[in-house]
């Protein structure tokens, strides 16, 4: 005779498993639609966009601290000018 926890727990798993296979479906749509109907941009494009975007401004805000501790700090202790004062 068959043990009717585990059966249960197969259902509750067979269940749990068609949501998520259903919401990743549902995912993946939402992803492929497009933003507006007259173009052909989707929402994952439009999502790579704004995360390589994102990074690069992150990388120029850094170059530009970098520039910034080079001019005011590292350059006039090694002598290479002199800052106005």
């Amino acid at each position: 005779m068959a043990n009717p926890k585990r059966n249960s727990s197969k259902n509750s798993t067979q269940k749990l498993d068609a949501k998520r296979t259903a919401a990743d479906r549902a995912e993946q749509a939402r992803l492929e639609e497009k933003i507006l109907p007259w173009t052909s941009i989707t929402r994952k494009q439009a999502d790579q966009f704004v995360s390589i975007t994102t990074t690069g401004a992150w990388v120029s805000i850094g170059i530009l601290v970098l520039f910034w501790v080079t001019v005011r700090f590292i350059g006039p202790s090694l002598g290479w000018w002199v800052l106005a004062g």
